[in-house]
């Protein structure tokens, strides 16, 4: 229960921070924006981690965490977007 909960914990902090390293870089410069995208993008490897050391736990199921890998892969490949359009 106590490592549910620190699972639990980790990937808040992981997930809350994707969004906040994307508004923050956004009001800076093109080349610290990228820093800030980078930063996302290992947010987001950080809960792909996190989920399949929760399915290895037996705390998500498979279909659960294939749905959330998706998703967090999308999103992965529109920052890398994202950044190859600031660079332009």
């Amino acid at each position: 229960r106590d490592e549910m909960f620190g699972l639990t914990s980790q990937l808040r902090r992981a997930a809350v921070s994707i969004p906040v390293n994307i508004a923050e870089g956004s009001a800076r410069t093109k080349k610290d924006f990228n820093r800030f995208i980078d930063m996302a993008r290992g947010s987001i490897f950080e809960c792909v981690t996190i989920l399949r050391t929760a399915l290895k736990q037996e705390y998500l199921n498979q279909k659960r965490y294939i749905d959330l890998e998706d998703k967090l892969t999308s999103l992965s490949k529109m920052l890398s977007g994202l950044k190859r359009s600031i660079s332009q």
